[in-house]
């Protein structure tokens, strides 16, 4: 995905010119800052927003009028949208029509989340199947994901993971780890979502995937909670009962290297 969450919005409604003429793209959620050029670049509001909304404290103000309207319209259609997006699939042609078909259902007077979920327009067919992916990706790593504590305490995991889902986790892990300080690297787009207790979870793209050297409180964790990780699973594996082809369908390969059990 080449264009931003911000230029999408922005271009659902550019060609009637009926909302924010004349606005540049790049503040249209209010925010000018965007990240270091990488082989994955995302502007900081995309992040931002995507980690708000996935968690409790969601701040409808924080868009402007694009997306705020188009989350009016239809909020099942806005999170579709948004979980497309994230998996960075090249469906940027479908994006936008099924946008602004969401958009033209209001103004027929037909009911906008119906038309979210037409699977009789292939657009709409192709954006769902990509919100899918994501969401699936987003459930699965939830029991995949291995945190180990760090010289002060802060469970740290790291990943690489097929879609862009780091950003929807501020809110799960929060209530998981409580008021204790946590950090989730996605070391294939060098981005590191933490929380250090009482902040809310912020997220940040790195120049380097070395979070410990922006932020202090990161340290490396310890071998010893691998070892006695790797202790305990070998202790309650039940080798009579393997079954690699369950074990790949529920832990696929392509995750294994952040798996110290596999």
């Amino acid at each position: 995905m080449s264009r931003s969450l911000n230029e999408l919005f922005f271009l659902l409604y550019n060609s009637d010119n009926s909302i924010c003429t004349g606005k540049r793209q790049e503040d249209l959620f209010g925010y000018a800052d965007v990240t270091p050029a990488l082989s994955y670049k995302y502007e900081k509001t995309d992040l931002q927003i995507i980690s708000d909304f996935y968690s409790d404290n969601f701040d409808l103000s924080l868009l402007n009028e694009p997306a705020r309207s188009f989350f009016e319209l239809s909020i099942d259609a806005f999170d579709v949208f948004i979980n497309a997006w994230m998996s960075e699939l090249p469906i940027e042609k479908e994006l936008l029509a099924f946008g602004r078909r969401i958009i033209a259902a209001e103004k027929t007077g037909a009911d906008p989340d119906a038309a979210a979920v037409d699977r009789g327009d292939l657009e709409t067919i192709a954006v769902l199947k990509a919100a899918q992916k994501t969401q699936r990706e987003y459930h699965r790593m939830q029991g995949l994901f291995r945190f180990s504590p760090d010289e002060k305490g802060a469970y740290i995991a790291r990943c690489a993971t097929d879609h862009l889902i780091v950003p929807m986790f501020g809110g799960y892990l929060t209530a998981r780890f409580g008021e204790t300080a946590w950090a989730l690297i996605d070391e294939k787009r060098f981005l590191c979502l933490f929380r250090e207790p009482p902040e809310q979870a912020k997220i940040v793209q790195l120049k380097t995937c070395e979070p410990e050297k922006i932020l202090p409180f990161i340290y490396q964790s310890t071998d010893e909670w691998e070892e006695l990780w790797k202790h305990y699973h070998k202790t309650i594996n039940n080798e009579s009962r393997n079954n690699a082809g369950l074990q790949r369908q529920l832990m696929p390969k392509r995750y294994w290297e952040y798996l110290p059990e596999v």
